[in-house]
């Protein structure tokens, strides 16, 4: 494959419909070369891991050139790739081999802003206040008698002011780090700027785009004031945005941008798709981000917010289901990610955490959907909670004393010493510490290994694929009368295939008898009579096919 000949993988345009997409936070994966950082060959050399694993697809986090003050969620150069990760070359070498072993790519973009580090806005520090330079981010002039304020009181989502003053007394506005100004949509060049980028990548063999703060780049006309204070530290966008829709979320003009957008998309073979990180202030709102003009998809950011018990799952997973109805589009569910705390740590952490996560995984894997999955949580991984404070890279512990970066550990993958296999023998230690516990976590401590959370995913994932009732043309979700209120089950059906999934959340253990033969299950059954025992905290999935 060249850049000028790009190989799809298929020609099913529907993938991502049905399609488990596994997260790799490319700075954590697996490093290649022994400098302690993950990188795109690290990732080409574990491609067989995620095809035995049974995922679709991957989902890089930006490997651009960057100073990397956030991750690499600064960019500094959209086209290439920063030499911490390799080269295009390693990139191009990634992609075919990741097709050729029928896995998709979707990459990271990250519109809403750009490094202070680009040439763009460099060449704006450099020009005059009004310069066609400047009009490519938002500079302002500031209040006050001298404009020794900032120009509103918008906060940044990293804590203090969402405004940085330069020497000649002027304002640009940064809605996360000051080494991230945010960018002026409005600008024909910006929109330009990035239909070109799309299809760079487009162009190299990229199946799809996961939009950075696709909620974020159009300000309200005038930059109006919030009126109340609106990043309060620690406080969830979605908190937030309970208040009222925000001046710098979720402005009608976004629309615009992706309706521009998708012909692009369309214009390339092998269902090219992209999926939104989108906060909006009611479900109905986030729904119009999803469309035949518009993305493809917008991350279901509610399931990973519900609580452990039943009403609030089935709370959230009702109207997500209904929201993907009315749009015609399928629902993504999402359990952590590179921005979350790991659900083990969030279910209660140790024993209990992932038992609750096991479970949590097999209910997510039975729904109707996108399934995204974050590297890692195959392998129970907790939150990592006492890294030294030194070593913590998020910029928004600077500011606000929150971190990050506890999920963003490498993930192990052999050996009794850290960092488990995560580079070559010998190398420098990876970029962040895995802790001591984490040798019986690894992937070579799992792999086979009957009951073990690598082998649950495996199992589950497998059946995802060939259960009838788990397909993308198979019915959606039928709830079923359980025996308490602790109790969730429901059943999914094509054909004469069904599979019911039964998740106890109660305080004590339920008597499952009628849906069947177990087929995957959390936690040890008990045959007890003609049916079965599961215990607290678990989840487990029944076949049946039922005769004529």
């Amino acid at each position: 494959m060249t850049a000028s000949n790009p190989t799809p993988l298929t020609s099913d345009d529907d993938w991502w419909r049905s399609a488990a997409v596994y997260q790799v936070y490319v700075r954590s994966f697996a490093d290649s070369d022994g400098d302690g950082v993950g990188d795109l060959r690290g990732i080409r050399e574990r491609l067989p891991y995620l095809r035995d694993l049974g995922v679709d697809a991957l989902w890089l986090t930006p490997f651009y050139t960057s100073p990397m003050v956030d991750g690499g969620y600064d960019v500094a150069d959209y086209r290439d790739v920063d030499p911490m990760f390799g080269t295009l070359t390693d990139f191009d070498a990634m992609i075919t081999d990741a097709h050729a072993l029928g896995l998709r790519i979707i990459v990271d973009l990250v519109p809403n802003h750009t490094s202070s580090a680009h040439p763009w806005f460099a060449a704006a520090l450099a020009a005059a206040p009004g310069s066609p330079e400047r009009a490519r981010y938002l500079f302002a002039e500031g209040r006050g008698a001298d404009g020794e304020l900032p120009p509103n009181d918008w906060e940044s989502i990293f804590g203090g002011p969402a405004w940085t003053r330069v020497p000649d007394g002027q304002w640009y506005l940064h809605l996360f780090d000051p080494a991230q100004p945010d960018l002026n949509w409005r600008h024909p060049e910006v929109r330009a700027e990035f239909e070109d980028v799309l299809r760079f990548w487009l162009d190299r063999g990229v199946d799809g785009f996961r939009i950075d703060v696709a909620h974020g780049m159009i300000k309200a006309e005038g930059l109006p004031d919030v009126g109340f204070s609106s990043m309060t530290t620690g406080r969830r966008q979605s908190e937030l945005l309970g208040k009222g829709r925000l001046p710098y979320f979720d402005q009608d003009e976004v629309h615009d941008i992706y309706r521009s957008w998708r012909p692009i998309l369309d214009s390339y073979p092998g269902g090219r798709m992209a999926v939104a990180e989108a906060w909006a202030e009611t479900p109905q709102r986030l729904a119009r981000y999803i469309g035949p003009d518009e993305l493809h998809q917008a991350f279901s950011f509610d399931f990973l917010d519900a609580t452990w018990s039943a009403d609030s799952f089935r709370k959230v997973i009702d109207t997500a289901l209904a929201e993907a109805k009315i749009v015609g589009a399928p629902t993504t569910w999402v359990l952590s990610n590179h921005d979350k705390q790991r659900h083990v740590t969030r279910y209660g952490d140790g024993e209990i955490g992932l038992r609750r996560a096991r479970a949590a995984s097999l209910l997510m894997l039975a729904l109707p959907g996108c399934a995204y999955l974050y590297q890692g949580e195959e392998l129970g991984l907790p939150e990592v909670l006492d890294l030294p404070d030194e070593l913590r890279q998020d910029p928004s512990f600077l500011r606000t004393g929150e971190s990050r970066d506890g999920c963003r550990v490498p993930i192990p993958w052999s050996g009794e010493l850290a960092p488990y296999g995560f580079g070559p023998a010998g190398g420098t230690p990876s970029w962040l510490p895995a802790p001591a516990t984490w040798a019986a976590l690894s992937v070579a401590a799992q792999a086979g290994v009957p009951g073990s959370t690598l082998e649950l995913y495996r199992a589950a994932l497998r059946i995802r694929h060939s259960h009838p009732a788990l397909g993308r043309d198979a019915g959606g979700v039928v709830w079923l009368e359980t025996t308490g209120p602790g109790v969730l089950a429901f059943r999914r059906t094509a054909g004469d295939a069904e599979l019911t999934c039964v998740v106890n959340l109660s305080d004590a253990e339920i008597l499952i008898d009628g849906y069947g033969r177990p087929v995957a299950a959390s936690a040890e059954l008990t045959e007890q009579g003609a049916g079965h025992v599961l215990p607290v905290d678990a989840a487990a999935w029944f076949d049946r096919r039922r005769a004529g």
